[in-house]
């Protein structure tokens, strides 16, 4: 059985990441999607907020589930049997950023592959922090997550 893990901060998840589950779902038997936190760093949706706007963005995936860690990614890897990270690819600056980390990921565990996945062309300019932004300014967000009517995203 391959497992693979499409980390993130998830903050929130959009329809460019679902996207990405959808297909790395499509390739290996077991897809975690999960947040791996920093704690150091602000969010603007709690842990548990995160947790349940993926569960409701990934249900209609059989083989991928939700999950969180504050470890390090190649820490949850060994714990959870995970063989692959599955990284998106939207432009030339994710490409150069995920290189370094997959350097310093196969440092720590060589036995971890990373396979990219690149964004289609519709999801290229989407990003948790322009749907942030928009939150933030009051424009909608309908086409940009793959729940834009949930209650936590409205901040009723």
């Amino acid at each position: 059985m391959t497992k693979a893990v499409f980390p993130g901060s998830f903050d929130p998840i959009t329809i460019g990441h679902v996207e990405i589950i959808r297909r790395a779902a499509e390739i290996f038997d077991k897809v975690y999607v999960s947040i791996l936190d920093n704690p150091a760093k602000s969010r603007q949706f709690s842990l548990e907020e995160r947790m349940e706007l993926i569960r409701d963005a990934i249900k209609d995936i059989p083989n991928a589930e939700a999950d969180h860690d504050s470890g390090l990614l190649t820490d949850y890897c060994r714990k959870k049997g995970i063989n692959v990270i599955v990284r998106g690819i939207r432009n030339g600056s994710d490409v150069e950023y995920e290189s370094m980390l997959e350097s310093v990921n196969t440092k720590i565990a060589p036995e971890l592959k990373t396979v990219y996945l690149i964004a289609k062309a519709e999801y290229a300019y989407i990003s948790s922090s322009l749907v942030r932004q928009l939150i933030e300014i009051g424009i909608s967000i309908d086409g940009l997550v793959p729940n834009a009517d949930h209650k936590i995203l409205r901040r009723d």
